[in-house]
């Protein structure tokens, strides 16, 4: 435990006491840079799928016609008011 009031000596000269405060991670994970990188990759990866799992769904609906698609308009069958 590197805790504690340390001085330090030079020439036989003592400097004035400091102290040392430490605190461990208990809980920290290093990360590195394979890690780093491991995650960005899977963040990009995860993203590309995504944005086409998104554009297979909206590109179905191309095929279907809306409620007014295909219908004359009123004034063509001479019902103008």
């Amino acid at each position: 435990d590197p805790r504690g009031t340390y001085t330090c000596e030079t020439g036989g000269k003592e400097s004035s006491p400091f102290q040392v405060h430490y605190r461990m991670c208990q809980n920290c994970i290093e990360v590195d840079a394979p890690t780093i990188s491991g995650i960005v990759v899977a963040d990009v990866v995860a993203t590309i799928f995504l944005a086409v799992a998104v554009y297979c769904i909206t590109g179905q609906d191309k095929g279907r016609m809306s409620r007014g698609e295909g219908r004359a308009p009123l004034a063509a069958h001479g019902w103008g008011w």
